[in-house]
C-alpha cells in the first residue's frame, strides 16, 4: 500500500473516508448447503452437542481450550447455558443438515465495532464434524456474515502457540501468520504464547470465491471426500 504523508512530512496511514462503526454480530441463523449456523440454545442444543463430544476416543481435543472437558451431561448443560447467555462471544452452534442435530460451536468475539474486527473462537467441533465439508462450510459462513454483512475490515484467528492442529488449519483457511505473543494468557494452571492470524477485507473476495468453487458438490466424492484441496482454489 502506498504511503500517505501528512503535512509534517510524516508517514501515516491510508485514510478512511465515511468510515463508520460496524453493527456487532447478532443472533442470526446462517444457512449452508452441508450445514446451517443458529444461536446456541443449550434447551436445544446440549444434548446432541455432548453426545457428540463423546465420540471421541479420548480427551485430547480438550487440551488447548479453556474449558473441558466435561464429567457428565449436566456439567456441559451448566456451560452452554453461560455460552448461550453471552452476546461477547456470540456463540453459534453447528447443525449437520443430514440429521439435524448439533455437532459443535465457534463464535465471534472481541467484538471490536469502533474498527471493524473480530475474532472466531471457541470452536469446539466434535468428530461427527471434524474433516468434512461442513466443517469448512461452517467456518466460511462465518467468516461471509462478518466480512459481507457486518462490514468488518480484519478477522482473527488466535490460538495457543503449542496448538499445530489448529495453527494448519488457521493457514488451510486462509489466514495469514502474524506472530507470537509471549506469555499472553494463563489457562489451565499453564502459560500460553499466542500464536496470531488474520483476514483482511482486501483479500476476501478472492478467499470468497475459493470457498465457494471446493464447497460446489461436484468437489466430493460419494463419502465426501474432496477432489481438490481449498489451496488449490484460492491457488486458482
Amino acid at each position: 500500500m502506498p504511503e500517505e504523508y501528512n503535512a509534517h512530512g510524516q508517514p501515516v496511514g491510508a485514510p478512511m473516508p465515511g468510515w463508520t462503526p460496524r453493527p456487532l454480530p447478532g443472533p442470526v441463523t446462517l444457512d449452508g448447503r452441508y450445514c446451517r449456523l443458529e444461536p446456541l440454545d443449550a434447551a436445544r442444543h446440549a444434548a446432541d452437542l455432548f453426545a457428540a463430544y463423546a465420540t471421541a476416543p479420548d480427551d485430547r481435543g480438550w487440551t488447548y481450550l479453556a474449558y473441558g472437558p466435561f464429567a457428565d451431561e449436566a456439567a456441559f448443560r451448566a456451560h452452554a447455558e453461560a455460552m448461550a447467555a453471552s452476546t461477547d462471544p456470540r456463540h453459534f452452534a453447528v447443525i449437520a443438515l443430514g440429521t439435524g442435530k448439533a455437532v459443535g460451536t465457534l463464535s465471534l468475539m472481541r467484538q471490536d465495532a469502533a474498527n471493524g474486527v473480530v475474532e472466531v473462537g471457541w470452536v469446539t467441533f466434535s468428530p461427527l464434524l471434524q474433516r468434512s465439508p461442513a466443517s469448512t462450510e461452517a467456518q466460511f459462513l462465518l467468516m461471509r456474515y462478518a466480512f459481507d454483512t457486518l462490514g468488518c475490515r480484519r478477522y482473527e484467528w488466535k490460538c495457543d502457540s503449542l496448538n499445530g492442529p489448529s495453527r494448519k488449519a488457521a493457514l488451510r483457511l486462509g489466514f495469514r501468520f502474524e506472530g507470537i505473543f509471549r506469555q499472553a494468557v494463563v489457562y489451565k494452571g499453564r502459560n500460553r504464547d499466542t500464536a496470531w492470524y488474520s483476514i483482511v477485507d482486501g483479500e476476501w473476495p478472492r478467499l470468497r470465491r475459493a470457498f465457494e468453487n471446493w464447497l460446489e458438490p461436484g468437489n466430493f466424492d460419494a463419502d465426501g471426500r474432496q477432489h481438490h484441496p481449498l489451496a488449490a482454489f484460492r491457488g486458482a
